[in-house]
């Protein structure tokens, strides 16, 4: 079995997508680093390389997100799972704060998410402010 996307799958992953990562909602087309497809279930944890488990994220999202599927609700201090973007909808887990330049989880495993993946580092809010004036973003 591949452990990476045939090109074919990666043109349907990022159409998918919408051009944007699946996590911080950065775009692609104003990316300085690669967009990857991430496992969301890591081929570690016997993940696939199947469309159903392949998500369109940013470098950074991806590197912090690793083979974790995992982190910890800062709220209750308790494990719950990641986001999925497969099964679940962002809305239902994030929110824009009112400039939208920062992403708030509005659930365990939307404020999770936020910290373990670092969702508001710096680079990526400085891009969302940039592309904000530029009436680029959200």
């Amino acid at each position: 079995m591949r452990n990476s996307p045939s090109p074919q799958q990666r043109q349907q992953i990022e159409a998918r997508a919408n051009g944007v990562c699946e996590y911080c909602k950065s775009p692609v087309r104003y990316a300085v680093q690669s967009f990857e497809c991430d496992h969301i279930i890591p081929l570690a944890l016997d993940g696939t390389t199947e469309l159903d488990n392949l998500a369109f994220a940013c470098g950074g999202c991806n590197r912090y997100k690793s083979a974790k599927v995992v982190g910890i609700d800062p709220d209750s201090r308790q494990p719950v799972p990641f986001f999925h973007p497969r099964q679940q909808i962002w809305d239902d887990h994030f929110i824009w704060n009112d400039t939208y330049a920062i992403i708030i989880g509005i659930t365990a495993t939307g404020r999770a998410t936020v910290n373990a993946l670092q969702l508001n580092r710096l680079g990526v809010v400085n891009l969302r402010r940039m592309l904000i004036m530029a009436n680029e973003h959200p």
